[in-house]
């Protein structure tokens, strides 16, 4: 194969093809790594690329493959966003603030070693994975596969930035607010917002109060639900791949693009069209699609998400070395999370559960809320550097507003691309399901790619 094919081949395929003996495991990486070099001086996807640990790594995994060992993911190279411990490696979180290397791997990369995965390195972030694109004065900027003057998203930019471009086969991801999915649908990849606590946080638990998880970002809804199958609590009967390989039956289907943001927001015409053509697809599948929107609290993202969000900030500042090192912004951030008491933060959760209920009703009536993705394509690089912590919230929240109530309920959710848009950037849509139903949204996702495959398509940064 082609290096280049094989580079966007996806998970599964090098899985198969590493059992089969038809691809060597120390083959397969140096394919990512020769095109890291090249390619990654224009993208800064990666903070750190582990290049000897992980020849040591597909080594081993290749005498694992020649003994006869079988592993979901033996020899297939992971990337790991910076928020994620690897043992020996420091977690920086986007900043130079952080402490020394760490001595475990957190929970999720145990997991992932254990189903034979190879660590090729940690991907950027934004300072302490604050912001919906992946910028830091540490680091510098990551750049959009498609439009290199463009920002990936974030905060798991540089996981999806790497995946994207060929740079890794999946990559790991975490969402507080959108973090998995707002890069996922800038880069045209299909990602997954599992249930909260489905894959372990540890030693981070409970990261921002509650609304963090951590999650898969991938070329295609076998890969991600590959991901899950290894490192993930509670599977379904039979497992995640084979929920994503089942039909999904006729489903009850609404569509909203109503704003659970009170954020001054505009959908965008591209993205309002995006909508309709999935829900004209949807119906062309058989599916029953009717228009129907949740019942968003006036208040649910100011007290539900906002007060965690920025107490969260609070907490990982107050957990830093050196917080005299961060930026400007971060510190203002930190600021006005002290201003959110533990009282406040015990009452905001203690009120959870009735927003759960009330925005949840919906799910009577239907299996999947369909919504847009993003409201608005990529910003530029630098857009938003200038502004003050307030602004920067208040932008972001116009240019993401479909994400944050659904950290707050903590149900899954998956992003689907779509196409690109008269620019060739990426656009693609959510799909909401149940709370603790994952099988479902791959299953409907996984149709949907059948009926419009995603997966070959490649950005020019590539």
């Amino acid at each position: 194969m082609d290096p280049r094919d094989l580079a966007f081949a996806g998970a599964t395929e090098q899985a198969r093809l590493l059992a089969a003996g038809s691809l060597t495991a120390p083959e397969l990486l140096e394919v990512y790594l020769q095109r890291i070099d090249r390619l990654d001086p224009r993208l800064r996807s990666y903070r750190v690329v582990l290049a000897q640990t992980a020849r040591d790594e597909a080594a081993a995994a290749q005498r694992r493959l020649a003994a006869g060992e079988r592993l979901p993911l033996l020899g297939v190279p992971i990337a790991i966003k910076d928020d994620t411990d690897i043992a020996g490696q420091t977690t920086t979180f986007g900043t130079s603030a952080h402490g020394p290397a760490v001595s475990a791997d957190a929970e999720v990369v145990r997991r992932l070693r254990a189903a034979g995965a190879v660590l090729i390195g940690k991907t950027a972030v934004p300072e302490l994975m604050m912001f919906p694109y992946t910028e830091s004065l540490t680091f510098g900027a990551t750049a959009n596969p498609w439009d290199l003057g463009r920002t990936p998203g974030g905060s798991s930019g540089g996981s999806a930035a790497a995946v994207a471009a060929g740079l890794a086969p999946l990559a790991l991801g975490s969402d507080g607010g959108g973090s998995i999915r707002i890069p996922s649908l800038w880069c045209g990849l299909f990602g997954l917002k599992p249930q909260r606590d489905r894959v372990p946080l540890a030693p981070h638990d409970d990261a921002w109060r509650g609304l963090s998880v951590a999650g898969p970002i991938a070329r295609s809804v076998a890969d991600a639900a590959l991901f899950l199958d290894v490192t993930a609590d509670g599977a379904p009967a039979g497992g995640f791949v084979a929920a994503a390989a089942r039909e999904p039956g006729r489903l009850r289907i609404a569509v909203s693009t109503a704003m659970p943001s009170p954020m001054r927001a505009r959908l965008g015409g591209t993205q309002r069209r995006t909508v309709d053509e999935a829900a004209e697809l949807l119906r062309r599948l058989g599916h029953q699609v009717i228009v129907h929107n949740p019942d968003y609290p006036a208040a649910m993202i100011t007290n539900g998400y906002l007060a965690r969000y920025f107490r969260g900030i609070r907490d990982d500042v107050r957990a830093l070395p050196h917080p005299e090192r961060l930026e400007a912004r971060t510190r203002a951030m930190a600021r006005i999370g002290a201003l959110v008491s533990e009282r406040r933060i015990a009452a905001v959760r203690a009120a959870e559960a009735t927003i759960r209920a009330r925005v949840g009703a919906i799910f009577d009536d239907v299996d999947v809320v369909l919504t847009p993705g993003n409201a608005v394509p990529p910003p530029r690089l630098g857009a938003r550097q200038r502004s003050g912590a307030l602004a920067t919230v208040a932008r972001a929240g116009a240019e993401v507003p479909y994400q944050q109530v659904w950290n707050v309920t903590g149900q899954p959710v998956a992003t689907v691309p779509w196409g690109p848009d008269r620019h060739g950037l990426p656009v693609g849509v959510q799909l909401v399901g149940r709370p603790h139903d994952e099988a479902t949204l791959l299953s409907l996702a996984a149709q949907i790619e059948k009926a419009r495959p995603w997966a070959d398509r490649r950005p020019p940064a590539s």
